[in-house]
């Protein structure tokens, strides 16, 4: 059970995007295995890491489909449980003309909310080199307990925690809700990956620095910051060290999907193989360089989780 690189908690789920009109002119959708926390492992296997989700879907077509997708991946899937009453979460994703995404959710409730805290493989976190968790499995009162209770195994054991808020603003009661979770989720983490407008929405701030500096001041803790800013590119704060890197932008971007996840695996297997402490400048700028490489190449595919760029895909565009 021991020995994975990175073990990661959360949603498995189809995303419907749109693929075109049929000949009656209605939407067609395709639907894309996806789920945050996957799409990061889902980036991490392929360069080369061994990974394990938990989380749970429903024992129904779409489970099964997302069960094969995992295994076909390379990412370990004996954690993943199936539930018996209730469907697999289904997400509706629109994609406007720049790219940019709507999202209408199917899971009130959807099986990957129904994961329950004694179905958690503590030896599979303990084992693990770092255990990555967003807040879609802290909406709901059971999950959120599973959620805490990975969190204490992870901590206990020395385990570095990753987090990534992922905001779906449709899936909480409201967004003090939401607030209160993600502050909770950033008094565990090691490291944060939190987008341009996350982290304006949850400092209040308009400056991403100051919004750092909000978050380093009360969770002193945290080692790494990471910013996503989509189109312009993404920036690390780590100690006293501020490192921007500007995007790749893709003349053929079809969708963003995934490119967060993207990112945010490429980050996490920079931190795997030079560790968390005595990055220097250079060390950051290369990170990042890596890891918007990869998240723009993301933008140019349908989907994520199965067709995420290789090592070699990412070298060339670098």
């Amino acid at each position: 059970m021991s020995g994975y690189d990175v073990t990661a908690l959360g949603e498995l789920l189809i995303d419907f995007t749109e693929n075109g009109k049929s000949a009656q002119g209605n939407s067609l959708f395709e639907a894309n295995p996806g789920g945050a926390p996957c799409n990061v492992l889902s980036m991490l296997t392929r360069l080369g890491k061994k990974t394990a989700f938990i989380g749970k879907v429903g024992r129904d077509f779409f489970g099964t489909q997302l069960k094969e997708a995992l295994e076909e991946t390379g990412i370990d899937a004996s954690a993943l449980r199936m539930d018996e009453q209730v469907h697999t979460t289904l997400a509706l994703v629109h994609t406007y003309p720049d790219g940019d995404r709507d999202f209408s959710f199917y899971r009130d409730p959807g099986a990957d909310m129904r994961l329950t805290a004694d179905e958690i493989p503590e030896e599979m976190i303990a084992g693990s080199r770092i255990f990555h968790f967003g807040t879609l499995s802290m909406t709901h009162e059971g999950v959120r307990r599973a959620t805490l209770k990975a969190l204490d195994v992870a901590k206990k054991n020395g385990v570095l925690i990753s987090f990534d808020p992922n905001l779906r603003p449709p899936l909480w009661p409201s967004l003090d809700a939401a607030k209160e979770q993600v502050l909770c989720g950033l008094g565990y983490c090691d490291i944060l990956k939190i987008s341009d407008n996350e982290i304006q929405w949850l400092t209040g701030l308009d400056d991403y620095s100051e919004g750092a500096a909000w978050i380093h001041k009360r969770y002193p803790e945290i080692s790494l910051i990471l910013v996503s800013l989509g189109k312009e590119g993404s920036r690390a704060y780590y100690g006293k060290e501020t490192v921007e890197v500007p995007a790749f932008v893709q003349k053929n971007t079809v969708e963003t999907t995934g490119a967060g996840d993207t990112f945010c695996g490429c980050v996490l297997n920079y931190i795997l193989e030079h560790g968390l402490k005595g990055l220097s400048r250079s060390d950051l700028t290369e990170m990042l360089r890596f890891a918007n490489a990869a998240a723009s190449l993301i933008t140019t595919r349908k989907g994520a989780l199965r067709v995420m760029p290789t090592k070699q895909e990412v070298e060339a565009l670098l």
